[in-house]
């Protein structure tokens, strides 16, 4: 299983001019190379497909200079993030007919740069990453049944241009996306679609946990605050159990319970350093249970994501050096997990 590093950290949340610029993508592969735990280096990156890193428009010229680049640094491109948001290319998968042509366009150019990326051969593995553009919740609670409806119908449109081609498309679990906001209505999306050879659920370990405490749906949380390990566990699997079949794609991350947004990002699961003192999470026996049967759908990698760090978090090496280290630890600790067919993907 390959280890990679996401660019976007570079970029969301960050606001040029201010205290918190957006951090260039070489800056960002610099930083990635530079890691190192004991000889263990990261293999790739994924990337976010939008300007200041990459234009969604770019010319074929231009994305085989960057891919040159990415690639010699000795990183191949994973999973590739759609600019399916409004002030980019896209726009609400919830909203008008015109918005969905825009969320449907995105999917379009992400999917040309994906061929590109392949026909170079810096990219050989990864899927489209999404989420519903929607930001936040109360929109979809006037109307839960129709809004999810259109929601589902246009991932479905999504997935089928992604097949046409050869791509698969994975849906972030956040609370701040409307139609994915929990871990029920993020299942009611996916069996919805019912594609799941095309399109399915990209699993976060900061912000799966919001799901368990029910942060944007009460009804639907498992835990409580106080609870126990014993409490833990059970709902963690419980979780895990019914959304790990719709995994296509899979970021290691920290999470310490609480939310929070930067810019114009809306408040979510709050990325937290990798050896956080008060981070929730396992890192390691968490990722265990997503992991399972990964091969079986055709997973190949894993990638970290720290967005809303600080710049001067994100700029200081020994922050990679331990975020490389955790990812080492699900690598290794995984080896002993399953099959034979490991030695596959390694």
């Amino acid at each position: 299983m390959k280890l990679h590093n996401a660019m976007w950290p570079g970029l969301v949340g960050k606001e040029p001019n201010t205290d918190h610029p957006p951090i260039s993508l070489e800056r960002m592969l610099d930083m990635t190379v530079a890691a190192d735990v004991d000889g263990h280096k990261f293999d790739g990156v994924d990337l976010f497909l939008f300007h200041p890193h990459t234009d969604p428009d770019i010319s074929e010229d231009n994305l085989k200079k960057m891919a040159d680049l990415i690639a010699s640094k000795g990183l191949k491109v994973g999973s590739l993030v759609a600019p399916v948001w409004g002030g980019t290319v896209g726009d609400s998968a919830m909203g008008s007919d015109e918005q969905q042509q825009k969320f449907l366009l995105a999917i379009e150019k992400a999917c040309r740069i994906a061929k590109l990326l392949n026909k170079h051969g810096v990219r050989q593995y990864g899927v489209i990453r999404v989420d519903s553009a929607e930001f936040g919740v109360q929109k979809w609670r006037e109307n839960p049944k129709a809004n999810t409806a259109r929601i589902v119908d246009t991932f479905k449109k999504a997935a089928k241009i992604a097949e046409g081609h050869g791509e698969r498309i994975a849906a972030e679990g956040e609370i701040c996306w409307a139609g994915m906001h929990s871990w029920k209505a993020m299942l009611d999306t996916l069996e919805g679609v019912g594609m799941p050879n095309s399109f399915g659920f990209q699993a976060d370990l900061a912000h799966t946990y919001l799901y368990l405490m029910g942060y944007n749906e009460p009804e639907a949380a498992l835990l409580k605050e106080g609870y126990t390990d014993e409490q833990f566990w059970p709902a963690y699997r419980e979780m895990v159990g019914k959304l790990r079949p719709w995994t296509l794609d899979f970021h290691v991350a920290q999470n310490d319970g609480t939310v929070h947004g930067t810019g114009s990002h809306e408040k979510t699961g709050r990325h937290c350093q990798a050896d956080d003192a008060n981070g929730k999470l396992d890192i390691t026996a968490c990722s265990k249970l997503w992991l399972e049967g990964a091969e079986k759908r055709g997973m190949k990698h894993i990638c970290w994501d720290g967005c809303m760090f600080p710049n001067a978090v994100l700029e200081n090496q020994k922050t990679w050096n331990t975020i490389l280290g955790a990812m080492v630890k699900v690598k290794k600790a995984r080896r002993s997990w399953h099959s034979p067919l490991t030695d596959l993907f390694n």
